[in-house]
């Protein structure tokens, strides 16, 4: 019998004056949610809904700039602007009414950002080192830069602290704090560089201005790197000795801490760790860092579930447990944890879709929960329907069972038909790559929410309108998905696509040219597997650069593949036509660029150009339904309920969501299925 009182997890944490209700924080990251640099609705919101799932600590930010020279990289706010103290107020009002504390991350991103935006005001680092990832040339921070910087820091804190937060913490790893402690970064010939002393001397002069603000009472941590893991960079031996020194002057509260460096996509990939990777793979060195230290350890990379979240704090690892992503899948995870329902909790798969969405300039969101970053509209708790109704859903892949899943939970009688014998549909598919299998727990979590609430589920169920009719639905929605479209070029029925490889219908060559037209995850998750099986492979693909849709860090694993399997990549090149040449296939390559056609031959050519919908069942339907099919626009992007009529004699709602409609991703299907849902 699970007894919460003695969960390590569930025990409070005093920190300094503070008492934080238990072990579990979401440590700092820039969802991108702020208007005009500051924390506004959709920010508070997202951050409050955590505060209600039952989380001690929310570190907002990741990072807010303390300076114009550092413009924003994703989305960061604007520390350095007196109007974020009013927006602060609120965040941190927000917070508190449910229990949680609120801090915020402060930073000067030195070389992590680019000069072409905002105030057009030159990077700045302290040597003219420049980043691959960002690619400015910054140039060296000169004495007046270090000294209105230090005072830019202090300012900022003050503003944090007259926000009502409850502390603060420096960030200190890649940006331009840390860039002095390390060799890479820190090249100058003066007194900021050489000895620990004159490495460290901007991060005490930044900690004595804070402290002569802010006082001594207030809450103050930093998230540091103690070991940059590489050859160039800053050594553990170093960086446990900068930890101690911080430590033992008497400034900071709490270490957070970081291994790894963030310069490049690959580099940062161990920081922030994706699917297929180690679980909580610096554990063991955070608790090395804190016996050392004998001083509060927060510590997040890849902790997405509650076992190694609580081995963390069980074994003296960690002080408080960073669950970032894992919130970001489903913020109430604290609070299924003390009613004991762990197993409701809904999954971070590692899919990374989030992050990856961040550093491409987007917004975060989760690949599977879309109410996250749009608690306005999006609810993560559903309320039960005032009419209950009978419901069919046709389809079990992520639409279909989100579907299901919303419709029962909110009390309606769901019948759910899926033609094969699994649910999953193309998630099944992406998760048969080893790399990707964790994706299936999308569909395993709906599956048990669908059981659990009842939903009446029949596989091996190819129905068409006359067995939808026959259950007498008030609502339908269909969730078909749709099949590869292969149908691009001259000689197509030579081709395979993607889905064949994956599936195994159709066996990998020895020589396999794969036509990428769409960038994104299925094509290279097809490709990977065809380099992982030893074929000779080259990718080809229209685009003017690789895999447009696939963001940095999952990049990564596809591009270390390709690297080590000596794929071929080919950019900017359409294929033409197939034909065969033997027992060959010759493939005619062109370009929207010349006239000019070159060939291949290889064993197997395989297309990947999305899918085209499997639509004959929502349109037989069509004609019967009260609303004919049709969607309320303006009421769907409001979050407001359905209300067209348009067929007084229609007898039920039809709705049509996911890849039946037209090809996208698993987060618009099942955003799809949960704003259309929620309101039935």
């Amino acid at each position: 019998m699970y007894d919460a009182s003695k969960d390590p997890l569930l025990q409070p944490y005093r920190l300094k004056h503070l008492t934080l209700r238990n072990r579990i924080l979401s440590t700092a990251h820039e969802p991108a949610y702020s208007e005009d640099g500051l924390p506004k609705q959709r920010y508070r919101l997202y951050h409050a809904e955590k505060a209600k799932g039952g989380i001690a600590l929310t570190m907002t930010a990741g990072s807010a700039v303390v300076s114009r020279d550092s413009p924003q990289a994703f989305g960061n706010l604007h520390a350095y602007k007196d109007e974020i103290v009013p927006w602060l107020r609120e965040l941190s009002e927000a917070c508190h009414e449910h229990g949680a504390a609120v801090m915020m991350q402060i930073t000067h991103l030195g070389r992590r950002t680019n000069w072409n935006k905002a105030d057009w005001l030159p990077v700045l680092a302290p040597s003219p080192v420049r980043e691959p990832a960002h690619r400015a040339f910054p140039k060296a921070a000169e004495d007046w830069d270090l000294e209105r910087i230090i005072a830019d820091y202090a300012d900022a804190a003050e503003r944090m602290q007259a926000g009502g937060l409850d502390g603060i913490e420096l960030e200190a790893y890649g940006h331009l704090m840390d860039q002095f402690w390390s060799p890479a970064t820190n090249r100058r010939e003066d007194g900021w560089n050489g000895t620990l002393d004159n490495r460290l001397k901007f991060t005490f002069r930044v900690l004595d201005a804070i402290r002569q603000r802010v006082g001594p009472a207030f809450i103050v941590g930093i998230r540091m790197v103690a070991d940059e893991d590489w050859d160039q960079g800053l050594s553990r031996a170093e960086g446990v000795e900068i930890a101690q020194r911080l430590v033992a002057a008497g400034q900071i509260d709490f270490l957070n801490l970081i291994r790894g460096h963030i310069d490049t996509d690959a580099a940062l990939s161990k920081v922030i760790p994706v699917q297929g990777m180690a679980s909580g793979p610096h554990l063991d060195f955070c608790g090395e860092v804190r016996a050392e230290t004998k001083f509060p350890v927060f510590h997040a990379a890849r902790i997405a579930d509650v076992a190694t979240a609580r081995h963390a704090v069980a074994e003296g690892k960690l002080d408080m447990v960073g669950m970032t992503r894992a919130h970001i899948a489903d913020p109430h995870i604290v609070m299924k944890i003390a009613a004991g329902k762990e197993h409701e909790i809904r999954p971070c798969v590692g899919a990374t879709y989030c992050l990856d969405r961040i550093y491409e300039g987007h917004e975060a969101l989760c690949i599977h929960n879309p109410a996250t970053g749009r608690e306005a509209t999006m609810p993560h708790v559903l309320r039960p329907a005032t009419q209950k109704k009978r419901a069919v859903v046709i389809g079990a892949g992520p639409a279909g069972l989100e579907a299901a899943r919303v419709l029962s939970a909110r009390g309606h009688a769901v019948v759910l038909f899926e033609a094969a014998d699994q649910p999953g549909g193309q998630l099944r598919l992406a998760a048969r790559l080893r790399r990707r299998s964790e994706l299936i727990g999308i569909i395993d979590w709906r599956m048990a929410r669908c059981t659990a609430a009842g939903v009446d589920l029949r596989f091996n169920s190819y129905v068409g309108a006359e067995e939808v009719l026959a259950e007498s639905p008030e609502v339908v929605v269909v969730a078909t998905g749709g099949l590869p479209n292969t149908e691009i070029l001259a000689g197509s029925a030579l081709a395979v696509s993607s889905w064949d490889i994956l599936s195994g219908d159709a066996p990998i060559a020895e020589s396999v040219l794969l036509y990428d037209d769409n960038a994104a995850h299925p094509g290279l998750t097809a490709a990977e597997m065809i380099a992982e099986k030893g074929a000779q492979l080259e990718i080809v693909t229209p685009e003017r650069f690789f895999a447009v849709d696939v963001g940095g860090l999952n990049h990564v694993a596809y591009a270390r593949c390709f690297d080590e399997h000596g794929t071929r990549l080919t950019i900017n090149k359409r294929v033409l036509a197939a034909e065969r040449s033997g027992n060959r296939i010759k493939v005619t390559l062109g370009s929207d660029y010349s006239e000019r056609t070159e060939t291949r031959e290889v064993d197997q050519l395989v297309v990947e150009h999305g899918t085209l919908p499997l639509d004959e069942l929502y349109f037989a339907l069509k004609p019967l339904s009260a609303n004919l099919g049709a969607v309320d626009y303006p009421a769907i992007i409001a979050g407001r309920p359905q209300e067209t009529e348009a067929n007084p004699d229609g007898a039920f709602r039809l709705y049509r969501i996911g890849d039946a409609v037209a090809s996208r991703n698993v987060h618009a299907a099942i955003y799809d299925a949960l704003r259309l849902c929620k309101d039935v």
